[in-house]
């Protein structure tokens, strides 16, 4: 099931994406904590603006260097238990938004990753008990200024700027992770791809990690890592982050203004 979060007219809501009508089923409330009731109201796909399908009342966490490859293009190895970083929830916007290049940056780049969202209290999760706290998955762009991660010394500032989180389009609840696969694309052109197999640390294995450090709550969002292939991003850019069976999260750059 794909749930959306949604504009339409002056309204936020969010419904259930019907693929063969090209429509939404309008849902009574969020349906992480109201459950699947439909009002009876149906949206055309085409008159709707897609939003972020979540925006994290607590945090969003991210895992760094889970992609081998990715791991040995920033000059290292794959860190032998996941590596957490948080980006603040200010960083979050939805699908067709622009991230805004900061004037701090002169090299910003994109790192196209899965996301799961999290629906329930989670604190000390065992690895095979992870997927009863994951409402679904999503797609996301951990956007990062390099030049400052590398002149920091730790990340906070470079993954946590305004903008530097898309997520979108939608929520899928039963995606298929042993075969699906993903890509991110700058202008039309492949700069990533990867098979969400190949991940370091088992989505199981980080939400078991993260659980054991800090409490978990429903609409966090864990950033699983991002494949080889990163590279900077302009002014007047489009980047397309696509993952089988999800979607395609799409952002235009922007510089600031």
């Amino acid at each position: 099931m794909k749930i959306a979060r949604f504009s339409h007219g002056e309204s936020i809501a969010f419904g259930i994406v019907d693929e063969e009508e090209d429509e939404l089923v309008v849902l009574k409330g969020d349906p992480m904590f109201a459950g699947y009731e439909p009002t009876g109201e149906r949206v055309r796909l085409a008159e709707a603006k897609l939003l972020a399908p979540v925006i994290p009342r607590s945090k969003v966490v991210a895992v760094g260097k889970n992609y081998r490859e990715h791991a040995a293009e920033m000059g290292g190895e794959a860190p032998a238990e996941p590596l957490l970083f948080l980006k603040p929830n200010t960083s979050v916007i939805g699908p067709g938004d622009p991230i805004v290049l900061p004037q701090q940056s002169e090299q910003v780049e994109h790192e196209g990753e899965l996301a799961v969202v999290i629906g329930r209290i989670a604190r000390h999760v065992a690895e095979a008990d992870a997927a009863a706290v994951v409402f679904g998955y999503t797609i996301a762009n951990d956007v990062t200024a390099r030049d400052l991660q590398r002149r920091d010394g730790q990340w906070t500032r470079a993954k946590g700027f305004d903008t530097f989180c898309p997520l979108g389009p939608v929520i899928d609840t039963e995606l298929d992770l042993a075969h699906g696969t993903i890509e991110t694309s700058v202008n039309g052109e492949r700069r990533q791809e990867g098979r969400l197999a190949d991940m370091v640390h088992s989505i199981g294995a980080i939400v078991a990690y993260a659980s054991s450090v800090f409490t978990l709550l429903p609409g966090d969002v864990i950033l699983t890592g991002t494949p080889s292939g990163v590279g900077p991003i302009v002014d007047g850019d489009t980047v397309e982050v696509t993952v089988s069976g999800l979607g395609t999260l799409s952002n235009p750059v922007r510089a600031a203004r």
